[in-house]
This record gives structure tokens, C-alpha cells and sequence, in this order.
């Protein structure tokens, strides 16, 4: 039988890929924490992290245990946010989402909801999507608003990340030029046609993303700025330090006199979508399902 305690130390040993940085998040010492692994090993027959100087690494069955161990724990903190809500009259439910996206698809959505629910406590966090998935995989949400770039999404049928992923809508990136620009006029810009500009990075996701666009162009970004506000990077546009690039729910309040162009295609994009638990709370299932139904709506509205 495998021991759940030990699950946990091993948890930390991969969330921190040392033993001793784990043993400082248990509080306990470093001998124990190599005591229980290897404790653990013993009662598998199978190494689960490898060791080397520059720390310890999951091994493929130490893989699946953490796997199974971040199950055990979300099914654990389910299990209690349950009988929490069993000695509670307050019906709650916890929004995660990112920022553009809650600005623009959430309010829509939550009208009808708190309308038709008065008794509904909402609470929402504001977080991007690397913070706000793990809290509905544990629990701590019910549900959020998140995104991903081009590629695949967070979760797909049958995968063991413990969540359902449903795209909302696709957010191209767009091309912001500042007054007078040689591109105002063009119906569409290519990528590596932008290979001397100077850049105006508006976040710091959204930045890496256009790194790696630049990179499959040929060139690398000559950047003025990397802002962590949408509407500074608009700001610094505006006053030629550069141009930009930023999704199109950052763009509904453009500055006068600066122009939106799309990018030729392929355009990268991000995809819009909710993530709710496998194992959400039968008590929220309600509130989940009609609240994403509600910014399945607003996101057509867009």
C-alpha cells in the first residue's frame, strides 16, 4: 500500500526539485525527506526521482505518482469545499480569470447569473492562466477564464490533467502603428516585413509569443518597452517610442490617431475558452454551467 504521506513529500521534492528546499516547505530536515523517498522506492521496487548534484528529477514512475497524488489532493480539497458547503446557506462560487478577458466577456456574463441568483456569493481572482488552471484543478476555483496560444489547448478528452477545456473564441493579435506610419494604409503587414522596427511589448505572455513569431521571421525584436499594461503600451505607441502588437480584447478603447492592421496570415492568436474541474462540486454545477454558457454568449457577441 502506498503510503499518502509520502505522496506529499514527494510532491514537494518535484514541486522544488531539491531535497532540502523541500524539506524546508515540510519543515522537517533533509534526511528525512530521503528517508521517506527512499522508503517509498522500497515499497514500489522502483527508483521514482533520480539523483545528481544539481538536485533530484522525476523519474517516469515518480511521474505517475505525482500525477496521482495531485488527483488525491484535489479530490481531497473537492471533498472538503463539499462538506463545508453542506453546513453553509451561502451558495458561492470563484472566478478565476485574466485581465482583458474579465474585462471584456465577464461583466456580460455575470449579469444574468447574479440577476437570476441572487443568493450567490461570487468571488473573482485575477490571475493568468499558469495560476488560474491549478486553482480549479485543486479546487480553490470553480471555474476560469483563460486563454492559451496557438498550439494545444490545456486540456483535451481522456488526458489526465483533471479539467474540460471549452474555446469560447479566437483573439488574433493586431498590429498597432503609431500616427504617419508606413504601414497605415496597408490593408494587411507581413511579419518579417517589421524586422527593423522598434517593439512595444504590452504583456509579459504576450511578449515571449511575439519573440517566437520574430524568430520563425528571421530576426530578433528591437524592443523600447516591455510594458505589463495593455493600455501603457498603447500610450507608448501613441507617442512613437514603437509599434505593438496585442490581442483585439485589448483594443476596444484605442488612443485617436493610432491605426489597427492585421497581421497576414498565419496571425497568431489566442484561444479564449473556460476550464472547469472533472470533479466540480455537484452544489456549483448550476452556477458553473451557466455562467459558461453566458460567456459562451458574450463571446459570440464579440
Amino acid at each position: 500500500m502506498i503510503d499518502v504521506h509520502r505522496l506529499r513529500i514527494l510532491r514537494e521534492v518535484a514541486r522544488h526539485g531539491s531535497f532540502n528546499k523541500a524539506a524546508t516547505a515540510l519543515l522537517c530536515t533533509p534526511s528525512a525527506v530521503s528517508q521517506q523517498i527512499a522508503a517509498l522506492e522500497r515499497t514500489l521496487g522502483a527508483d521514482v526521482v533520480s539523483r545528481s548534484t544539481r538536485g533530484v528529477e522525476l523519474t517516469e514512475p515518480g511521474r505517475l505518482l505525482v500525477e496521482a497524488a495531485d488527483a488525491i489532493a484535489a479530490e481531497l480539497q473537492l471533498v472538503q469545499q463539499q462538506i463545508a458547503e453542506l453546513s453553509s446557506i451561502t451558495a458561492k462560487l470563484t472566478i478565476a480569470t485574466f485581465t482583458s478577458g474579465g474585462r471584456r466577456l465577464l461583466p456580460d456574463a455575470l449579469q444574468r447569473l447574479c440577476a437570476e441568483h441572487p443568493e450567490l456569493e461570487v468571488a473573482i481572482l485575477e490571475c493568468e492562466p499558469e495560476e488560474s488552471l491549478p486553482l480549479v484543478r485543486s479546487g480553490q476555483a470553480d471555474i476560469a477564464l483563460a486563454y492559451h496560444f496557438d498550439g494545444p489547448p490545456p486540456a483535451r478528452p481522456g488526458d489526465r490533467s483533471g479539467l474540460e477545456w471549452t474555446e469560447l473564441m479566437i483573439d488574433p493579435l493586431w498590429l498597432v502603428l503609431p500616427p504617419g506610419h508606413r504601414f497605415t494604409a496597408d490593408s494587411e503587414v507581413h511579419f518579417a516585413d517589421l524586422s527593423e522596427e522598434r517593439w512595444v511589448l504590452g504583456c509579459i505572455k504576450t511578449a515571449g509569443f511575439v519573440r517566437d513569431h520574430a524568430a520563425l521571421a528571421g530576426f530578433d525584436l528591437r524592443v523600447s518597452c516591455s510594458a505589463t499594461d495593455y493600455f501603457f503600451a498603447l500610450s507608448l505607441v501613441g507617442a512613437g517610442v514603437g509599434i505593438s502588437l496585442l490581442p483585439g480584447l485589448a483594443l476596444d478603447q484605442v488612443p485617436p490617431g493610432l491605426t489597427v492592421v492585421p497581421l497576414a496570415r498565419p496571425r497568431p492568436s489566442r484561444h479564449i475558452g473556460v476550464a472547469v474541474s472533472q470533479r466540480r462540486a455537484a452544489a456549483a454545477r448550476p452556477y458553473i454551467d451557466l455562467l459558461a454558457a453566458e460567456l459562451e454568449s458574450a463571446a459570440s457577441r464579440l
